[in-house]
């Protein structure tokens, strides 16, 4: 079965995902009758297209590779999305899902919001890894989905491509969730990592933690606790059926955390680690980010560098947990995959 994809945001996720689609093309077609044929594209630095056919994917992603810019595609043609804004873009295309993957903005989801919004409205699936829109507003949107009879999946925005949301849809189904529990962002576990095992005090870690690649010049994101806080309210609303925001949850970074501390958690048989955790207590939802000293024979005490890892309390199987990379080009693009899987196996029911 053939399916028409818009991609908003052409960045690395994007670019992680056109290569998945490209290098998969055959296995997706044998095993699971799954056909994508990219249809729309529009970045705000990139450029934009429009072409109902179909975009050739080894071209576009060699000229990605080379520097240019997605309007150099047609190579001097008329080029009419170049002239669109996105959300023109976005009612024009003729695709069935539009993969949502531009920058995060925590605190406002936009401009994400407003693209998924009229993706749903103009009777397109969504899927996205933008932690910002499933943050704030996932019962709203979750909703216009299902009023236009339409999916909204999210699995990236969470711990990228280590299956969360599509692992209780079929592994785990069944199973009531009691608490929630886990490490959701890799930079804060590197750094803390690094203070325990090198010795390093907190600002060299965290100026390792940007060389390397895990940080951003402004970290504020990562060691104030604000990502893993988007994170958890991500899994209380949608685990624990809860309608939060991240206002009402409880966030400490680990910038007040010294080495010393952290050492001294060590000599009595424990390790720091930046813990979000949600449960419900009397029908309300308790949520909260912030350093523990956990046991070594607890399980994410046992996870180092820039992995992440969450522990389900269940009422079946009492305490899984489950952990991989947090963050990656392909890692996350595989997550748009496998949302784009989900939404086939449920139309070919």
């Amino acid at each position: 079965m053939e399916y028409r994809i818009g991609l908003i945001g052409c960045g690395t996720v994007g670019q992680g995902l056109l290569e998945i689609l490209l290098r998969k093309r055959e296995q997706l077609k044998e095993k699971f009758d799954f056909e994508a044929k990219v249809v729309s594209i529009c970045d705000k630095l990139k450029g934009a297209l429009l072409l109902p056919e179909g975009i050739d994917l080894e071209k576009l992603l060699h000229l990605l590779e080379s520097g240019k810019k997605i309007s150099e595609y047609l190579e001097g043609e008329s080029n009419e999305a170049e002239h669109l804004e996105t959300l023109e873009i976005i009612e024009k295309s003729n695709a069935d899902i539009f993969a949502e993957l531009t920058y995060t903005d925590i605190k406002t989801a936009e401009p994400a919001t407003s693209h998924i919004k009229k993706a749903l409205q103009t009777g397109k699936h969504v899927v996205t890894s933008n932690k910002g829109p499933a943050a704030l507003y996932y019962t709203e949107l979750k909703k216009l989905a299902q009023e236009n009879n339409l999916f909204f999946r999210i699995e990236g925005t969470v711990l990228s491509g280590t299956p969360v949301f599509n692992l209780f849809e079929h592994g785990l189904a069944g199973n009531t969730i009691k608490e929630i529990k886990g490490i959701l962002n890799g930079t804060t576990n590197f750094i803390l990592s690094k203070m325990e095992e090198d010795n390093m005090d907190y600002e060299n870690a965290l100026k390792l933690a940007q060389e390397l690649g895990y940080a951003e010049a402004d970290p504020t994101a990562d060691v104030e606790g604000f990502d893993a806080l988007a994170k958890i309210v991500i899994l209380s609303n949608v685990f624990l059926e809860g309608d939060i925001q991240p206002s009402d949850a409880e966030r400490e970074g680990i910038t007040s955390l010294s080495k010393e501390e952290i050492l001294a958690a060590k000599e009595d048989g424990f390790r720091y680690k930046l813990i979000a955790s949600t449960k419900k207590e009397n029908g309300r939802i308790v949520a909260s980010v912030s350093p523990q000293r956990l046991p070594l024979s607890d399980p994410l005490a046992g996870i180092m560098g820039a992995n992440n890892a969450l522990t389900f309390d269940l009422d079946l199987l009492g305490k899984v947990t489950i952990q991989g990379p947090g963050a990656g080009k392909i890692e996350t693009g595989y997550s748009i995959l496998t949302d784009m899987l989900a939404i086939h196996r449920q139309l070919v029911k």
